[in-house]
């Protein structure tokens, strides 16, 4: 029997398969509202087959966007626009939906990717960024605000309200986004953390503000509501943000009962040397789950079925993050249950496509 295709529990959560729609930025939104491209993307996403979709970074405020365009959660606005893309999307699939609940820190006010992606000014539509310390991401760029003990407390209670949102709007899960050079990872790395208060320094101080963020969303939900958080668990520079200091805010989480630690790399700093390749990042969820037990997301370059499969049967990891490759082929579910001889969901309008010589490939 294929791991791939086996259940897996995350708190009262039960995924019917092991491959996680990774979240994926879309910027279509408009002053944070899901669009009519969100009706789209995440119809096309909860019928693929997948066991879980987690939906792209959403801001928890709008100083917090990466872009103009992200979606976010900080307004009864934003709310009832997700809710309607999210109605769309159950009429029709049974997929687990999570959410991911991300600020952008001194990463915010961006062009979209396809516009450039470049560092927007006030005069061009963007907005002053803030971060733990008052140094720019690219050194071209103006310094980000630094954010005060009001500023904080602003931060923390908007990742809460957020959080609240989310059970409200049905949403199965929550992760938290302190990867990829975002806020969160911002205050964890000493390369861009040079604070002297209780926030900067000492790995217990650094470490200070995702925890608070993480238990103020674990009790704005219920007890049973599973909420994981996504770190990088390094940044490919010397001196910054590590292995050895991921497993040991991994074991943090885990104790303060984290569902799971979705394990990416990288994002904070330009001088980044990253060694891309099949599976680069797997062997950082590796450590991270034999150090702690905690349960981990592997994700980056797993683009095969048998890939996937062994990367679980190996102990590597208990979940298969997919996120570009699933953009590219919406089905990737479908071809990897027909290539391990397993089964998967999908809906019943779409049951003529199973391919000849293949049998009992959806469930029904």
């Amino acid at each position: 029997m294929s791991l791939l295709f086996s259940p897996y529990q995350l708190g009262r959560l039960t995924l019917p398969n092991r491959i996680v729609i990774a979240p994926m930025c879309q910027y279509s939104a408009e002053d944070g509202n899901a669009s009519d491209w969100h009706v789209m993307h995440f119809g096309r996403m909860a019928l693929s087959g997948a066991g879980l979709f987690i939906i792209e970074a959403t801001a928890v405020e709008p100083v917090g966007r990466i872009s103009p365009r992200d979606i976010g959660l900080w307004s009864d606005a934003n709310e009832a626009a997700l809710g309607r893309a999210l109605q769309a999307a159950r009429a029709y699939a049974r997929m687990p939906i999570g959410i991911q609940l991300a600020h952008a820190g001194r990463k915010a006010s961006t062009a979209a990717p396809w516009e450039g992606g470049r560092t927007l000014t006030p005069q061009q539509g963007g907005w002053q960024v803030v971060a733990p310390s008052p140094l720019p991401f690219d050194p071209q760029d103006a310094a980000p605000q630094a954010l005060d003990e009001a500023g904080i407390e602003r931060v923390v209670a908007a990742f809460a309200q957020a959080a609240r949102r989310a059970e409200r709007l049905g949403l199965d899960l929550i992760e938290l986004h302190a990867a990829h050079g975002y806020l969160l990872h911002e205050f964890l790395s000493p390369l861009s953390n040079q604070r002297s208060d209780a926030y900067g320094g000492a790995l217990e101080n650094r470490m200070r503000l995702l925890l608070r963020v993480f238990d103020a969303v674990r009790a704005a939900v219920a007890p049973d509501f599973p909420v994981g958080v996504r770190i990088s668990a390094t940044d490919w520079v010397e001196g910054g943000w590590d292995v050895a200091q991921s497993i040991e805010l991994a074991r943090r989480l885990h104790a303060r009962g984290s569902a799971y630690v979705h394990v990416s790399s990288a994002g904070l700093a330009p001088q980044q040397q990253i060694p891309v390749g099949p599976g680069y990042q797997v062997a950082l969820a590796q450590q991270v789950r034999a150090a702690t037990g905690a349960p981990t997301i592997a994700v980056g370059l797993i683009t095969e079925a048998q890939q996937a499969e062994t990367i679980l049967a190996s102990g590597q990891a208990d979940l298969i993050g997919i996120a570009r490759g699933i953009l590219y082929d919406p089905h990737w579910p479908w071809h990897a249950a027909a290539a391990l001889g397993a089964r998967v969901q999908a809906p019943p309008q779409y049951w003529r496509a199973q391919p000849h010589g293949v049998k009992d490939l959806f469930l029904k």
